[in-house]
Protein backbone atom coordinates (compact mmCIF):
# COMPACT_ATOMS: atom_id res chain seq x y z
CA UNK A 1 0.00 0.00 0.00
CA UNK A 2 1.27 3.46 -0.90
CA UNK A 3 2.21 5.79 1.95
CA UNK A 4 1.56 9.53 1.59
CA UNK A 5 2.68 12.50 3.63
CA UNK A 6 -0.46 14.53 4.34
CA UNK A 7 -0.34 17.75 6.34
CA UNK A 8 2.01 16.63 9.06
CA UNK A 9 1.59 12.85 9.14
CA UNK A 10 2.47 9.79 7.06
CA UNK A 11 -0.63 7.73 6.32
CA UNK A 12 -1.76 4.96 3.94
CA UNK A 13 -3.02 6.49 0.71
CA UNK A 14 -6.59 5.43 1.48
CA UNK A 15 -6.50 7.44 4.72
CA UNK A 16 -5.09 10.71 3.31
CA UNK A 17 -7.52 13.57 3.89
CA UNK A 18 -7.80 17.34 3.64
CA UNK A 19 -10.79 19.31 5.03
CA UNK A 20 -13.64 20.12 2.66
CA UNK A 21 -13.21 23.86 3.33
CA UNK A 22 -9.73 23.86 1.78
CA UNK A 23 -9.43 26.33 -1.09
CA UNK A 24 -7.77 23.71 -3.28
CA UNK A 25 -11.08 21.85 -3.28
CA UNK A 26 -13.43 24.83 -3.24
CA UNK A 27 -11.64 27.17 -5.66
CA UNK A 28 -8.83 25.24 -7.33
CA UNK A 29 -6.37 27.42 -5.39
CA UNK A 30 -3.13 25.53 -4.91
CA UNK A 31 0.03 24.50 -6.71
CA UNK A 32 1.74 21.20 -7.37
CA UNK A 33 4.74 19.49 -8.93
CA UNK A 34 4.96 16.11 -10.59
CA UNK A 35 8.23 14.25 -11.05
CA UNK A 36 9.57 10.73 -11.22
CA UNK A 37 12.55 8.68 -10.18
CA UNK A 38 15.25 7.09 -12.28
CA UNK A 39 17.14 4.27 -10.59
CA UNK A 40 15.20 5.15 -7.45
CA UNK A 41 16.36 8.77 -7.30
CA UNK A 42 14.10 11.81 -7.82
CA UNK A 43 14.96 13.36 -11.17
CA UNK A 44 15.70 17.11 -11.10
CA UNK A 45 14.12 17.51 -7.66
CA UNK A 46 15.76 20.89 -7.06
CA UNK A 47 14.43 22.22 -10.37
CA UNK A 48 10.92 20.99 -9.59
CA UNK A 49 10.99 22.56 -6.14
CA UNK A 50 12.22 25.86 -7.55
CA UNK A 51 9.28 25.82 -9.95
CA UNK A 52 6.90 24.98 -7.08
CA UNK A 53 8.15 28.03 -5.22
CA UNK A 54 7.78 30.17 -8.34
CA UNK A 55 4.24 28.93 -8.97
CA UNK A 56 3.24 29.70 -5.38
CA UNK A 57 4.69 33.18 -5.68
CA UNK A 58 2.84 33.85 -8.96
CA UNK A 59 -0.56 33.05 -7.41
CA UNK A 60 0.31 34.65 -4.03
CA UNK A 61 0.14 31.37 -2.12
CA UNK A 62 2.14 31.13 1.09
CA UNK A 63 4.26 27.96 1.29
CA UNK A 64 3.81 26.21 4.67
CA UNK A 65 7.51 25.39 4.96
CA UNK A 66 10.83 26.04 3.28
CA UNK A 67 11.91 24.32 0.08
CA UNK A 68 14.62 22.44 1.96
CA UNK A 69 12.01 20.99 4.32
CA UNK A 70 9.79 19.94 1.41
CA UNK A 71 12.78 18.29 -0.22
CA UNK A 72 13.43 16.30 2.95
CA UNK A 73 9.76 15.24 3.02
CA UNK A 74 10.02 13.94 -0.54
CA UNK A 75 12.96 11.73 0.39
CA UNK A 76 11.27 10.51 3.59
CA UNK A 77 8.07 9.65 1.69
CA UNK A 78 10.06 7.77 -0.95
CA UNK A 79 11.78 5.76 1.79
CA UNK A 80 8.41 4.67 3.15
CA UNK A 81 7.41 3.20 -0.22
CA UNK A 82 9.05 0.34 -2.05
CA UNK A 83 8.47 0.82 -5.76
CA UNK A 84 11.14 -0.03 -8.36
CA UNK A 85 10.48 3.42 -9.81
CA UNK A 86 8.07 6.04 -8.50
CA UNK A 87 5.94 8.98 -9.49
CA UNK A 88 6.06 11.83 -6.97
CA UNK A 89 3.38 14.48 -6.66
CA UNK A 90 3.92 17.46 -4.34
CA UNK A 91 0.80 19.51 -3.58
CA UNK A 92 0.47 22.75 -1.63
CA UNK A 93 -3.17 23.63 -1.02
CA UNK A 94 -4.74 27.03 -0.38
CA UNK A 95 -5.77 25.99 3.13
CA UNK A 96 -9.07 26.43 4.95
CA UNK A 97 -10.94 29.70 4.54
CA UNK A 98 -13.71 31.10 6.80
CA UNK A 99 -15.42 32.82 3.86
CA UNK A 100 -14.52 30.03 1.40
CA UNK A 101 -12.52 32.31 -0.89
CA UNK A 102 -9.93 34.36 1.04
CA UNK A 103 -6.56 32.67 1.75
CA UNK A 104 -5.54 32.92 5.39
CA UNK A 105 -1.98 31.61 5.17
CA UNK A 106 -2.73 28.12 6.51
CA UNK A 107 -1.83 26.18 3.37
CA UNK A 108 -1.36 22.42 3.58
CA UNK A 109 1.29 20.19 2.01
CA UNK A 110 0.93 16.72 0.58
CA UNK A 111 3.52 14.36 -0.91
CA UNK A 112 2.12 11.41 -2.85
CA UNK A 113 4.38 8.58 -4.00
CA UNK A 114 2.98 5.94 -6.34
CA UNK A 115 4.36 3.22 -8.57
CA UNK A 116 5.62 4.54 -11.90
CA UNK A 117 3.40 3.71 -14.84
CA UNK A 118 5.53 3.55 -17.99
CA UNK A 119 4.11 4.93 -21.21
CA UNK A 120 3.38 2.38 -23.96
CA UNK A 121 6.37 1.26 -26.05
CA UNK A 122 4.57 2.13 -29.28
CA UNK A 123 4.73 5.82 -28.38
CA UNK A 124 8.46 5.69 -29.06
CA UNK A 125 8.42 3.10 -31.83
CA UNK A 126 5.56 4.50 -33.94
CA UNK A 127 4.99 7.99 -32.58
CA UNK A 128 1.83 9.59 -31.25
CA UNK A 129 -1.01 11.74 -32.53
CA UNK A 130 -1.98 15.04 -30.95
CA UNK A 131 -4.82 17.48 -31.51
CA UNK A 132 -4.94 21.24 -31.15
CA UNK A 133 -7.48 23.18 -29.08
CA UNK A 134 -8.24 26.88 -29.29
CA UNK A 135 -9.05 28.07 -25.79
CA UNK A 136 -7.88 31.09 -23.77
CA UNK A 137 -5.27 30.39 -21.11
CA UNK A 138 -4.93 31.84 -17.61
CA UNK A 139 -1.53 32.04 -15.89
CA UNK A 140 0.07 29.10 -17.73
CA UNK A 141 3.41 29.96 -16.10
CA UNK A 142 2.06 28.75 -12.72
CA UNK A 143 1.53 25.02 -12.19
CA UNK A 144 -1.72 25.33 -10.29
CA UNK A 145 -4.24 22.64 -9.37
CA UNK A 146 -6.91 24.41 -11.47
CA UNK A 147 -6.94 21.94 -14.37
CA UNK A 148 -10.46 22.16 -15.82
CA UNK A 149 -9.21 23.21 -19.27
CA UNK A 150 -6.64 20.43 -19.32
CA UNK A 151 -9.02 17.71 -18.11
CA UNK A 152 -11.62 18.58 -20.74
CA UNK A 153 -9.12 19.04 -23.58
CA UNK A 154 -7.19 15.87 -22.80
CA UNK A 155 -10.37 13.85 -22.39
CA UNK A 156 -11.58 14.95 -25.82
CA UNK A 157 -8.17 14.20 -27.33
CA UNK A 158 -8.07 10.68 -25.93
CA UNK A 159 -11.64 10.04 -27.05
CA UNK A 160 -10.44 10.74 -30.59
CA UNK A 161 -7.40 8.48 -30.34
CA UNK A 162 -4.81 11.21 -29.60
CA UNK A 163 -2.52 11.24 -26.56
CA UNK A 164 -2.30 14.99 -26.04
CA UNK A 165 -4.04 18.28 -26.77
CA UNK A 166 -1.91 21.31 -27.60
CA UNK A 167 -3.15 24.84 -26.96
CA UNK A 168 -3.29 27.28 -29.89
CA UNK A 169 -4.66 30.83 -29.64
CA UNK A 170 -7.07 32.51 -32.02
CA UNK A 171 -4.18 34.09 -33.92
CA UNK A 172 -2.62 30.70 -34.61
CA UNK A 173 0.21 30.84 -32.08
CA UNK A 174 1.12 27.44 -30.65
CA UNK A 175 1.87 27.07 -26.94
CA UNK A 176 2.07 23.74 -25.07
CA UNK A 177 0.21 20.55 -24.34
CA UNK A 178 -2.04 20.00 -21.35
CA UNK A 179 0.82 18.21 -19.58
CA UNK A 180 3.76 18.67 -21.95
CA UNK A 181 5.96 21.03 -23.91
CA UNK A 182 6.29 20.92 -27.68
CA UNK A 183 9.28 21.02 -30.03
CA UNK A 184 9.26 21.27 -33.81
CA UNK A 185 12.12 20.38 -36.17
CA UNK A 186 12.63 22.02 -39.57
CA UNK A 187 15.74 21.60 -41.71
CA UNK A 188 17.62 20.20 -38.73
CA UNK A 189 16.88 23.15 -36.42
CA UNK A 190 14.58 22.94 -33.40
CA UNK A 191 12.19 25.45 -31.87
CA UNK A 192 9.92 25.42 -28.84
CA UNK A 193 7.33 28.04 -27.80
CA UNK A 194 8.90 30.58 -25.47
CA UNK A 195 6.08 32.55 -23.82
CA UNK A 196 2.66 31.64 -22.46
CA UNK A 197 3.87 28.20 -21.37
CA UNK A 198 4.98 26.43 -18.22
CA UNK A 199 8.76 26.17 -18.01
CA UNK A 200 9.00 22.40 -18.36
CA UNK A 201 11.75 20.75 -16.33
CA UNK A 202 12.13 17.95 -18.88
CA UNK A 203 12.20 20.56 -21.64
CA UNK A 204 14.99 22.35 -19.77
CA UNK A 205 17.04 19.17 -19.64
CA UNK A 206 16.43 18.53 -23.34
CA UNK A 207 17.57 22.06 -24.21
CA UNK A 208 20.86 21.34 -22.46
CA UNK A 209 21.28 18.09 -24.41
CA UNK A 210 20.49 19.81 -27.70
CA UNK A 211 23.66 21.88 -27.44
CA UNK A 212 25.50 18.74 -28.59
CA UNK A 213 22.88 17.62 -31.12
CA UNK A 214 21.26 20.45 -33.10
CA UNK A 215 20.53 24.19 -32.85
CA UNK A 216 17.48 24.99 -30.74
CA UNK A 217 15.61 28.24 -30.16
CA UNK A 218 12.90 29.34 -27.75
CA UNK A 219 10.56 31.58 -29.76
CA UNK A 220 6.99 31.94 -30.93
CA UNK A 221 5.76 29.04 -33.07
CA UNK A 222 2.93 29.39 -35.55
CA UNK A 223 0.33 26.75 -36.37
CA UNK A 224 1.49 26.59 -39.98
CA UNK A 225 5.05 25.91 -38.81
CA UNK A 226 3.84 22.96 -36.76
CA UNK A 227 1.87 21.51 -39.66
CA UNK A 228 4.81 21.96 -42.06
CA UNK A 229 7.49 20.69 -39.67
CA UNK A 230 9.81 17.83 -40.60
CA UNK A 231 9.45 16.40 -37.10
CA UNK A 232 7.82 17.25 -33.79
CA UNK A 233 7.99 15.82 -30.29
CA UNK A 234 6.64 16.34 -26.79
CA UNK A 235 8.66 16.54 -23.59
CA UNK A 236 7.21 15.81 -20.15
CA UNK A 237 7.85 13.86 -16.98
CA UNK A 238 5.14 11.35 -17.85
CA UNK A 239 6.04 11.20 -21.55
CA UNK A 240 9.82 11.72 -21.57
CA UNK A 241 10.39 12.31 -25.30
CA UNK A 242 7.30 11.40 -27.33
CA UNK A 243 7.59 11.68 -31.15
CA UNK A 244 4.58 13.39 -32.73
CA UNK A 245 3.67 11.91 -36.10
CA UNK A 246 0.16 13.31 -36.63
CA UNK A 247 -1.51 16.62 -35.70
CA UNK A 248 -5.26 17.01 -36.15
CA UNK A 249 -5.20 13.96 -38.41
CA UNK A 250 -2.43 15.27 -40.69
CA UNK A 251 0.93 13.51 -40.92
CA UNK A 252 3.98 15.43 -39.72
CA UNK A 253 6.99 14.94 -41.96
CA UNK A 254 7.10 11.31 -43.09
CA UNK A 255 4.58 10.25 -40.47
CA UNK A 256 7.08 8.41 -38.29
CA UNK A 257 9.68 9.34 -35.63
CA UNK A 258 12.40 11.30 -37.38
CA UNK A 259 16.19 11.19 -37.06
CA UNK A 260 16.57 14.28 -34.89
CA UNK A 261 13.87 13.08 -32.52
CA UNK A 262 15.57 9.69 -32.27
CA UNK A 263 18.87 11.37 -31.43
CA UNK A 264 17.15 13.36 -28.68
CA UNK A 265 15.47 10.22 -27.30
CA UNK A 266 18.77 8.36 -27.19
CA UNK A 267 20.59 11.27 -25.53
CA UNK A 268 17.85 11.62 -22.93
CA UNK A 269 17.93 7.89 -22.16
CA UNK A 270 21.66 8.14 -21.48
CA UNK A 271 21.16 11.31 -19.45
CA UNK A 272 18.65 9.76 -17.06
CA UNK A 273 20.58 6.54 -16.59
CA UNK A 274 18.67 4.16 -18.83
CA UNK A 275 20.52 1.42 -20.70
CA UNK A 276 23.19 1.28 -18.02
CA UNK A 277 24.14 4.97 -18.12
CA UNK A 278 24.79 6.96 -14.98
CA UNK A 279 22.17 9.29 -13.50
CA UNK A 280 22.80 12.97 -12.95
Amino acid sequence: MDIYYCDGVFVPASEARIPVDDLALLRGFGVFEFLRTYNGKPFCLDEHLARLERSARLISLALPMGIGEIKALVHRTLEKNAHPESNIRIVVTGGSSPDFITPTGNSRRVVMVTRLMEHPAWWVEKGVEIVTVRVPRFMPEAKSVAYVQAVVALGNAKAGGAVEAVYVDQEGQVFEGTTSNLFIVKNGALASPETGVLAGVTRGEVLKLLKDIAPATLRSVRMEELMEADEAFLTATNKEIAPVVRVDGQAIGEGRPGPVTRLVMAAFARHVGKNGAETR
